[in-house]
C-alpha cells in the first residue's frame, strides 16, 4: 500500500504542511526538520506525484531544448547528455523541439505562453527575436543561449568564440604553408533568412584570417545535405587549380569527406583536412 503524506507527517513528527512545504519548498524548511521528512518518506517509501507537484508549485519539471537539426548529430546529442546529467537529478525532463526554419521558431514561441508547459527554454546554436519571446519574460520562463550568435533575448549564454576558433585553424594551415584552401559549408533554405546560425561565425572569421595571409578561399556551399559528401569530392576533383587543403563547417561534413577520399586520395596525407573548434584533421 502506498504511503500518504499523513503517514510520513506521523512518523517524522511535524504537520503535513511541513512535509508538503519539505518538497515544494524545501529552502523554506530548517535543515534538520527537511532531514527528519526525508528520512521519514525513504522509510515508508513514499513518492510525491510529479502531477501533484506541479499543480501546486506552478511548474511542470520539464525544460524545452530547441535545436535546427536532429539529435542524432554529434553535437548535439553531446549537448542533451550534458544537460540532461544535470537536469535529471534535479528532477526536469528535457523536451527536445527541432526549429527546422524561422517559421517553427516563432510558432514556438507564440504558443508557449498558452501552453506554459515548460519552466525554462535552451536554444541550441542558432539566434531568437526578441519580440518573439517577450512574453516569456511576464511568465518568468527563462531562456538560455548555447553557442548562439548572438546573446539578445537571453537571459543567460555560454558560447566559444567562433571566429577565433578559425583563426587558429587558418593561421595553423598557413604555418603550414598552404596559400589555396577550400571551405565546405551547409547554406541556409530560403525559410531559413530569418535564422542566424553560430556556424556563420566560422565563415566570417575564416575570410578574415584568409585575407589578412592573401590566402584563396574556394567556397563549396552544401544545399541538399544528403549528397553533401559528393558534392564536396566532385568540388575538390573538379577546382584547377586544385586548392591544398579542404576545411568543413562541421564534423558531420568532414568524416564522411575523409572516410570516402581515403579510398581514393590518401587523405590525410595528400590533403589536410579540418573541422571546426579545436580539432584540426590534418598532419
Amino acid at each position: 500500500m502506498k504511503a500518504s503524506i499523513q503517514a510520513v507527517a506521523a512518523e517524522a513528527g511535524v504537520s503535513i504542511s511541513t512535509v508538503s512545504r519539505t518538497f515544494a519548498k524545501p529552502n523554506l524548511v530548517l535543515p534538520e526538520t527537511r532531514s527528519k521528512v526525508m528520512a521519514a518518506a525513504e522509510k515508508l517509501d513514499y513518492r510525491i506525484s510529479r502531477s501533484a507537484a506541479a499543480l501546486k508549485t506552478g511548474q511542470s519539471f520539464r525544460v524545452a531544448l530547441l535545436m535546427s537539426d536532429p539529435i542524432s548529430t554529434w553535437f548535439n546529442s553531446n549537448t542533451y547528455a550534458g544537460l540532461d546529467s544535470v537536469l535529471h537529478p534535479a528532477g526536469y525532463d528535457i523536451s527536445i523541439f527541432e526549429m527546422a526554419d524561422a517559421h517553427d521558431r516563432h510558432e514556438f514561441f507564440a504558443t508557449l505562453p498558452v501552453r506554459r508547459n515548460v519552466d525554462a527554454v535552451i536554444v541550441n546554436s542558432f539566434n531568437i527575436v526578441p519580440e518573439e519571446v517577450e512574453k516569456l519574460s511576464n511568465m518568468k520562463v527563462p531562456i538560455v543561449g548555447i553557442n548562439i550568435p548572438s546573446i539578445n533575448g537571453f537571459n543567460a549564454t555560454v558560447s566559444i568564440d567562433d571566429r577565433q576558433a578559425m583563426h587558429v585553424a587558418v593561421e595553423h594551415l598557413f604555418s603550414m604553408g598552404h596559400r589555396r584552401i577550400a571551405y565546405a559549408y551547409e547554406t541556409s533554405n530560403d525559410n531559413n533568412q530569418n535564422m542566424v546560425f553560430s556556424a556563420e561565425a566560422r565563415l566570417h572569421g575564416l575570410m578574415e584570417t584568409a585575407e589578412k595571409r592573401k590566402m584563396t578561399v574556394e567556397r563549396i556551399a552544401i544545399r541538399n545535405y544528403e549528397d553533401a559528401t559528393n558534392t564536396i569530392l566532385n568540388s575538390l576533383l573538379t577546382m584547377d587549380p586544385a586548392p591544398t587543403a579542404l576545411y568543413c563547417e562541421s564534423d558531420e561534413l568532414a568524416l564522411p569527406v575523409i572516410y570516402n577520399a581515403m579510398q581514393e586520395l590518401v587523405v590525410p596525407r595528400s590533403m589536410p583536412t579540418a573541422r571546426p573548434i579545436t580539432c584540426l584533421l590534418c598532419r
